[in-house]
């Protein structure tokens, strides 16, 4: 399977949910996007580093590992997107040490907090890609946004509606067309968040 390099294109958050982001991905030489929902603390961690000025007092948690890898001369070497079930994306950390290698498992949001610390390319398989990117049919720019800290850590509410519904029933009665259209609508508004769960439950069932 051939691997696909993406690049980060910034984080998306819910002016209605409080704690819901959507870090987005974005090939480097196509224009598909792929939004992969996470939780408040690892878009803190990323942002963070994505924001090259802004050094935290202490160090957070990724910068810790980081540190930890210094001392140990460990390369983190890529970051490896390879699986995606039930729309939970599964990830793998290369690294090297001594000129051996080790593929360690991660949560996708800590492999990519990681890779930017490390200047770590990221790639995905082809095949998870054309199941979960998303078109724009009027592409712009996705500018990190000026989160401050005080968004970025406030509680999780992921998994909540407007009116307190969890996604995933609210999705689970509608047909396929239905979310398909509802999906369309989503990418339009940059409703990236939103688009990645209806993209979650297609892919659910469609595989």
């Amino acid at each position: 399977m051939s691997l696909v390099k993406l690049t980060i294109k910034g984080i998306s958050y819910s002016q209605t949910q409080n704690g819901a982001y959507a870090l987005i991905l974005n090939e480097v030489d196509g224009e598909r996007k792929l939004p992969i929902v996470i939780g408040a603390f690892e878009a803190q961690s990323i942002a963070i580093a994505l924001e090259k000025e802004i050094k935290p007092p202490r160090p957070l948690t990724h910068d810790l590992f980081k540190s930890f890898a210094d001392r140990f001369d460990i390369i983190v070497k890529q970051v490896i997107i390879h699986k995606l079930v039930d729309g939970v994306f599964y990830s793998s950390i290369i690294c090297e040490r001594d000129k051996i290698e080790e593929i360690i498992d991660a949560r996708t949001s800590d492999a990519i907090a990681l890779a930017l610390r490390f200047n770590a390319p990221i790639f995905t398989y082809k095949n998870i890609l054309d199941k979960a990117g998303i078109y724009l049919n009027n592409p712009t720019e996705i500018e990190n946004q000026n989160i401050d800290e005080g968004l970025l850590s406030s509680p999780e509410t992921f998994g909540l509606d407007k009116k307190g519904n969890e996604p995933k029933e609210v999705y689970a009665k509608l047909s396929l067309t239905e979310l398909h259209t509802l999906l369309e609508t989503a990418v339009q508004n940059e409703d990236y968040e939103k688009a990645a769960r209806i993209r979650d439950e297609i892919s659910k069932r469609e595989s």
